[in-house]
Order: C-alpha cells, then sequence, then structure tokens
C-alpha cells in the first residue's frame, strides 16, 4: 500500500469514532499542555525576577545582619543585627574595590501632609544609594554629605508617595511630617515598579543620620549597600568586605560571621535554582500524564486491532503483507498522539498566557521547547502503538477471516 492510501484509511478510521479518538488523545493534550505551560510561565517568571533583581542597583552587594542559636538552631538571617555605622566607614575608607557604599536604616512609619495621610517606608541612607541602586530622580536633588552630617530633616519621596498624599500636586517644597517630625521634600524619584519585594516606589529617603538618630536607636543599621568598582571586582569585593567587618566585629580566625554578604548574582542563581527545580518538578508531574495518554493509547489500539480483525484477515487475504498491517496501525498510533500533541501545544500556549495576565508576569515560549513537546508525542505514538501494530501484523489470514 502507498503512503498516500495509508494516511487516508487510517484519518476514516480516526474519524469514524470521533468521540472515542478525542478521549484517547486526552491524556497527550493534558501532558503536552501542562509541560507547555509550567515550563512558559516558570521562564517567564525566573526572566521577571532576575529582571528585578538585576533593576536593584549596579554590580550590588547587600551586607546583611547575621542570624543567633540558641542550643545549636538558627533563628534565621537579620535576627543578631550587628551592623554599625562604623562598619560603614571602615568600608568606605579602607576597601578598594568598591565604589559606593550606603548605610540603609529601616523606619516605616506615618507620613502626614495637610489632610492625607499614608504609611510608608521610610529609609535613611547616603548621598551615594541613588548610584548604588541606579535610580534617577524625576524632579528636585538629592541629599548631599553635609546634609547627612547635619542631620538636616529633608526627604526625597517615590512616586506612589507623591501619589498618595499630593495627587495632581506639586510635591516639590511641601512639609510632611514623620513621626511628629516636619520633613522637607526636596526630589521626586523616577518610577521604578513593582518588584518581588512589592512597591518600588512607595518610600521615602532621608539622610542616614537623621533617621538613625531621630527615628532609630542611634547604633544599629539595617543594611550596607555597596556598589563594587566593576563586574570582574565583584568576587574581590565580596572578600574584601568580609575581611573588614570582620575585623570591625572582632571575629576570630575560625568563627562564624555575624553577617551575611549577598549579591546579585548570588540573588540570581537562588532564584533560578529553585525555579528550575520547581519547572523540572512540574514538567515530570506532566510527563506522567504524557505516560498515561501512551497507555490510553495502546489499550484503545488493542481494541481497534480486536474490532479490525475481520477487515485485516481480507486485506492479508487479497496481497497486503505483514508490514503493510504493521505500518497501517501504528500510523493510525503516531496520527493520534500528534493530534493530541498540536492540541496540547496549542491549549497551553492559550493556558500559559491566561495565568500570565492573572499573576502579571512574562510568558516565555520557547521555539525548541515545543518542538520537544510535538516530537516527544509522536514518539509516545510509537512506542505505545508499536505492539498493537505488531500483534495485527502477525494474525493469520484464515484465523482473521473466520473471526466473528
Amino acid at each position: 500500500m502507498k503512503w498516500k492510501n495509508l494516511m487516508k484509511v487510517a484519518f476514516k478510521n480516526i474519524l469514524k469514532n470521533r468521540m472515542r479518538s478525542m478521549l484517547t488523545i486526552l491524556g497527550i493534550v493534558i501532558g503536552v499542555g501542562a509541560v507547555i505551560t509550567m515550563v512558559s510561565v516558570g521562564q517567564g517568571a525566573s526572566a521577571d525576577i532576575q529582571s528585578e533583581i538585576s533593576s536593584m542597583g549596579t554590580n550590588m552587594l547587600v551586607v546583611m545582619p547575621g542570624s543567633t542559636r540558641t542550643g545549636g538552631v538558627s533563628h534565621g538571617a537579620s535576627s543578631l543585627n550587628t551592623l554599625r555605622m562604623e562598619d560603614v566607614k571602615a568600608l568606605e575608607q579602607e576597601a578598594t574595590n568598591l565604589m559606593y557604599v550606603s548605610p540603609v536604616i529601616n523606619a516605616p512609619a506615618q507620613v502626614i501632609a495637610g489632610s492625607k495621610n499614608w504609611y510608608t517606608s521610610i529609609e535613611g541612607v547616603s548621598a551615594s544609594y541613588l548610584d548604588i541602586r541606579d535610580w534617577p530622580l524625576d524632579k528636585g536633588s538629592f541629599f548631599t554629605k553635609r546634609d547627612i552630617r547635619s542631620r538636616r530633616k529633608v526627604a526625597v519621596i517615590g512616586k506612589a508617595v507623591a501619589k498618595e498624599l499630593f495627587g495632581e500636586q506639586e510635591p516639590l517644597g511641601a512639609e510632611i511630617r514623620i513621626r511628629n517630625i516636619p520633613f522637607t521634600i526636596i526630589g521626586v524619584l523616577s518610577e521604578k515598579g513593582q518588584s518581588m519585594m512589592g512597591n518600588q516606589d512607595d518610600i521615602i529617603l532621608a539622610p542616614s543620620d537623621t533617621v538613625l538618630y531621630r527615628m532609630s536607636d542611634g547604633k544599629t543599621i539595617n543594611v550596607i549597600m555597596v556598589s563594587a568598582s566593576s563586574v570582574d571586582q565583584m568576587e574581590d569585593a565580596q572578600a574584601e568586605i568580609e575581611r573588614i567587618i570582620r575585623r570591625e566585629h572582632k571575629i576570630r580566625a575560625g568563627a562564624d560571621d555575624d553577617f551575611i554578604v549577598r549579591s546579585q548574582t548570588d540573588l540570581i542563581s537562588k532564584v533560578t535554582s529553585v525555579t528550575g527545580m520547581l519547572t523540572m518538578l512540574l514538567g515530570a508531574i506532566a510527563g506522567i500524564s504524557l505516560l498515561v495518554g501512551g497507555i490510553g493509547i495502546m489499550n484503545i489500539m488493542l481494541v481497534s486491532v480486536t474490532e479490525r480483525t475481520r477487515e485485516i484477515g481480507i486485506r492479508m487475504s487479497i496481497g497486503a503483507r505483514g508490514g503493510d498491517i504493521l505500518t497501517q496501525f501504528l500510523i493510525e498510533a503516531v496520527i493520534l498522539s500528534l493530534l493530541g500533541g498540536v492540541t496540547g501545544i496549542i491549549i497551553g500556549i492559550g493556558l500559559g498566557k491566561l495565568i500570565a495576565s492573572l499573576i502579571n508576569s512574562s510568558l516565555i515560549i520557547d521555539p525548541l521547547i515545543l518542538f520537544i513537546a510535538f516530537f516527544f508525542s509522536g514518539a509516545v505514538g510509537v512506542f505505545f502503538g508499536l505492539y498493537p501494530a505488531r500483534k495485527a501484523s502477525r494474525l493469520n489470514p484464515i484465523d482473521a477471516l473466520h473471526y466473528e
């Protein structure tokens, strides 16, 4: 039999039992659709997180407080805050691989402007903070080192705070009250948008010494943010930070650090690792669906062989060889599987777009994944269709003709 005739007969038999064919490929559809959806959404989310981490700053490293231990049990990062302004000064004066250094003192509070109020994050930072974060101003100016030394009560606000407190009015020069302390707005930050930590524009920046001594305990700082001189010096910068702070904290050789240094590379690596593991796990679950779908195809093809035993006998009696019968049934199995694969790809892309829009995430559809899904669905048809096809090709023509 020619390939054209084999394909025609295969489609005829598939269309002859439409509902059974649809139910047969359902497992393939679910498996392929799940793979496309999970991988595309997972890659999109990973890309978004990497982009957010990169947008946090240029060549940035973050020094965070370490953890306390009770009975050998760690209480987690930041449970022991030993970071001081002396650490910042030591890094500024001694580090050779750092371009900028800034403390960050968090003091969230209710902010009042006229008749309006808004609860937001107040951060005390240095004059180089915007350089570390690669965050330009939209209008106005930023405070200087002199403002920090004199503990001036000035503030630079984010776009979200400006909108909540002033609406369409001009915020520059206006006065706000934070914990009953008056601050004058001297600048407005450009829009940064959402990140995995929340709305980056919902923030007020003020001189570090002002926040430390007027709104905090006057001793500890929450985080030290630094910018390495270049990407190539990130590792040297991290080692230098650890050496200087260990000396400042008088940590003896061999003892654990009471602080943690994280780089953007570390964060991206951890995020990529976690999202990759989740994607693989979900992909494995989807693979099980493909396996179930393949078993369904084998089962239906065995039923089809039984139903068409007399037909097989007639074909063999008029000259069809065993290889023709095997090819015929194998083609039917592969067509069923590929139809499921194509349907699954279409549904997977559509479902991926829906999920991405619901979680406000990007969607990355990798053509290689589509090809692999299509190829694998065809391979499932070959693998699970081979046994029924071989069984059909080995039927005895005389017994098949007498089958009722």
